[in-house]
């Protein structure tokens, strides 16, 4: 009696216990809950700050801001476009890209791991190990499995993401080129504008100095009323071309802000150069015989390495890629006394797909084209970078001579016999007719002649841009494009 009352207070005593430790490891659970809980709320509480300071940093750069006082150079035009111009931006997000696609050619593929378990019984699971889970005869494979990429596959893709690399920042330097070109003519518009209409106003002062020589000399009876009208009509015809092309110089002021990147371009700012000063300092450069080729011409030969790349990394995809396993098998023995103890196994293998169907032949064959398409459009716009230089080097020749004739004897010509016959009609030598014609042939060659100087500076920019060449090692070493922001 009193063994089986021992016996029933040391199992109340046993389950008491047992209950006790399993009251603490809920206990423990539930406290390694919370800290997980805190851990991941922690986590993702950094997580998005550090996404928030990443945007920030990367955050679009803001557009340009035009110089306090309103007056802006050449050189500070394109000091403003380099560094705000949204095409030049978007170029070196084109740089951006083909880095980070470059980056993953480097990268190799990712192991992938698999657990697998069999035979998952009800009852009979137990073995005389014990009926845990790691002791139960239950089949169970932990798995390795890594791809190996064979017949130069990774080599060829990082041949074509470098091509990549060098292509977009051909590309970069190329928009860079244009983009020099025209914040250059769209400056000297800007100028020729203003030249206008500083020329028509000049224009109508003349004239309003003659309707005052009119008036006096219609006050004594000299000229008629018709031909002190017809002067102040004259005047009057150059005073509203003036006001138009006023309004032409602030639109072209705007379309060089928009190639600043000015995000509210209003057109109320002043060149501090003049054409004159242009035309003087646009003499182009001498064509040398040095190496190298137009950005453009860089970026369509590294199209083409990169698509002899893909083609080649499309012909190697016909070499099936093996993949290699590894592993382990846990198998302990069936339940039931005698049995021995629980058995792992290494496991290796190897698989790799059977190229029975499909051996890739479509996009061989659309590399191909590719290739052949890289191909016809670099001999393109070799013959056409050629063009370039040819029509610039025309177009510069024939404006800077017709420059140097209006600068140097029509416009001359044209100033003495407005003179001239100024004076001769306020002296009653000459005819009305005649000083109309003598104001208007000036204020032709007058405007002529601003046209001259700014197609000479406008053809000396397009020269210079057909010219500029690069080599390829330029390209790849300069580290413009990442200083871009």
């Amino acid at each position: 009696m009193n063994d089986s009352s021992s016996a029933c207070e040391l199992s109340g005593r046993k389950r008491k216990l047992e209950t006790t430790f399993s009251d603490s490891k809920y206990g423990c659970a539930l406290v390694t809950r919370w800290f997980v809980k805190c851990g991941i709320a922690v986590f993702i509480l950094l997580g998005c700050a550090n996404l928030t300071s990443i945007s920030k940093a990367d955050a679009p750069t803001q557009s340009a801001a035009l110089p306090s006082e309103q007056r802006l150079s050449l050189a500070q035009a394109k000091e403003i476009a380099f560094r705000s111009n949204w095409d030049l931006l978007a170029a070196k997000s084109g740089v951006d890209a083909a880095t980070a696609q470059l980056i993953m050619a480097k990268e190799f593929p990712n192991p992938t791991v698999s657990l697998l378990t069999a035979r998952i019984g009800s009852h009979d699971s137990s073995t005389p190990m014990g009926n845990g889970i790691y002791s139960r005869n239950y089949d169970t494979i932990l798995q390795v499995n890594q791809l190996i990429e064979i017949a130069g596959k990774r080599h060829d893709r990082q041949v074509a993401g470098r091509a990549g690399v060098a292509g977009a920042r051909a590309r970069f330097f190329d928009a860079k080129r244009t983009l020099d070109q025209g914040v250059t003519k769209a400056y000297i518009a800007a100028l020729l504008a203003n030249e206008n209409e500083r020329n028509l106003n000049e224009s109508s002062g003349y004239l309003q100095q003659e309707v005052k020589i009119a008036d006096a000399r219609f006050k004594g009876g000299d000229v008629s009323d018709a031909d002190k009208k017809q002067i102040e009509i004259n005047a009057e015809q150059f005073e509203l071309q003036a006001k138009a092309a006023q309004a032409a110089a602030v639109q072209a002021r705007i379309a060089l802000e928009i190639l600043l990147g000015v995000s509210e371009p209003k057109g109320d700012w002043s060149p501090t150069d003049s054409l004159e000063q242009l035309v003087q300092a646009s003499a182009p450069a001498t064509e040398t015989n040095a190496p190298g080729e137009r950005p453009d011409v860089l970026a369509a030969e590294a199209d083409l390495r990169g698509g002899k790349a893909q083609l080649k990394l499309q012909k190697a995809e016909r070499v099936p890629d093996p993949t290699f396993s590894v592993g382990v098998e846990h198998n302990p023995p069936g339940g039931g006394p005698g049995v021995g103890p629980d058995v792992n196994t290494i496991i290796a293998g190897v698989s790799l797909p059977l190229p029975l169907w499909n051996f890739n032949g479509g996009n061989i064959k659309a590399a191909q084209a590719g290739v052949d398409q890289f191909q016809i459009a670099l001999e393109k716009l070799k013959a056409q970078t050629a063009a370039d230089v040819a029509n610039a080097e025309s177009t510069y020749n024939e404006a800077r001579t017709r420059w140097q004739l209006y600068r140097d004897v029509t416009g001359p010509k044209a100033g003495q016999v407005r003179d001239s016959v100024s004076f001769a009609y306020n002296k009653g030598g000459a005819s009305l007719v005649d000083l109309l014609n003598a104001e208007q042939t000036d204020n032709t060659i007058r405007l002529a002649l601003a046209q001259a100087m700014s197609d000479t500076a406008s053809a000396a920019a397009d020269l210079n841009a057909a010219r500029a060449t690069l080599s390829e090692n330029e390209v790849l070493s300069s580290h413009e494009p990442l200083a871009q922001k």
